[in-house]
């Protein structure tokens, strides 16, 4: 069984004008194909351009396995050599990611290979966007971003499956309470419907992400990622002008986050416990009342 899927607009191209109207605006995912296209990174950006820029830098690992509530949220599961690392993601299926650690940080070149798209909105945040790298199999679990910004995230070097959510689907997928991620219990691409009936009637769309693809992701899209082959990607942020996102995003980032650790601290697999049954019920809760209508 599968969720209710539509595919993501794409374009060649777009003008800033359509952009805003159809997609900024309405917040509505889209993928524009050529927009990399003009960046020195379409061409550079290979696995071996990456292993000799940046070097061999000890780097964190974060496999598919269900979050540990004894251990902060983003606790590696192990660490490689950059290097080596990129040498396994080329050959071999794996489901270790990288995520947390930052090539453009130890490798400031690399400002030079990307151009923000301000010529369709500004905004945009970081001195040094997020990268992120994958092996063949290994999935980003469901989630949305918890500074709630618009997202560019071109992909590099291979193929890569994705499926958005609407914000306003979190209590159907399933939210974990004061968190931004869902119940680890049941899987995207195949659902159990009679387990997690909730799930049953979810919208969303999903996209086929290639070399130089860029996926526009509106604030709070929830975000699963498949890599279908070794491959990386380039998240650049902007802001919401909206100033009850921001207000949400501070909140997030703040008082959120540090209640969840301290619950987490102290209560450990008791509070984790507490939140996975609050999640069924509020999904179920939400399923009875037909939300989001």
């Amino acid at each position: 069984m599968k969720f209710n899927l539509s595919p993501i607009d794409v374009v060649e191209d777009i003008s800033k004008s359509d952009f805003e109207l159809n997609y900024l605006k309405p917040r509505k995912p889209l993928v524009i194909k050529n927009m990399a296209k003009k960046w020195p990174a379409y061409q550079k950006w290979t696995m071996e351009y990456m292993k000799d820029i940046v070097g061999d830098k000890t780097v964190p690992l974060y496999d598919s396995s269900k979050a540990d509530p004894s251990k902060p949220i983003n606790a590696s599961a192990a660490e490689m050599k950059f290097g080596d690392y990129i040498d396994l993601i080329k050959e071999t299926p794996t489901d270790l990611r990288i995520f947390l650690f930052d090539p453009i940080k130890f490798a400031p070149k690399l400002l030079e290979d990307y151009i923000a798209p301000k010529e369709l909105m500004g905004g945009f945040l970081d001195s040094y966007p997020n990268m992120f790298f994958g092996g063949k199999g290994s999935v980003t679990f469901l989630h949305y971003d918890i500074d709630l910004a618009h997202i560019f995230h071109t992909h590099f070097n291979g193929r890569k499956h994705v499926i958005l959510f609407d914000y306003k689907w979190k209590e159907r997928l399933y939210q974990i309470p004061y968190a931004t991620y869902a119940l680890e219990d049941y899987d995207v691409e195949n659902p159990d419907f009679d387990k997690f009936p909730a799930l049953k009637g979810v919208k969303g769309v999903e996209a086929f992400l290639e070399h130089g693809d860029t996926l526009f992701m509106p604030t709070g899209y929830w975000h699963w990622m498949k890599y279908l082959d070794g491959s990386f990607s380039i998240s650049l942020r902007a802001w919401d002008k909206s100033w009850a996102v921001k207000a949400k995003s501070l909140y997030n980032l703040t008082l959120q986050r540090k209640f969840d650790d301290f619950m987490k601290a102290n209560y450990r697999e008791k509070y984790m416990h507490w939140k996975e049954e609050l999640a069924v019920k509020r999904a179920i809760k939400a399923l009875e009342k037909n939300l989001p209508k």
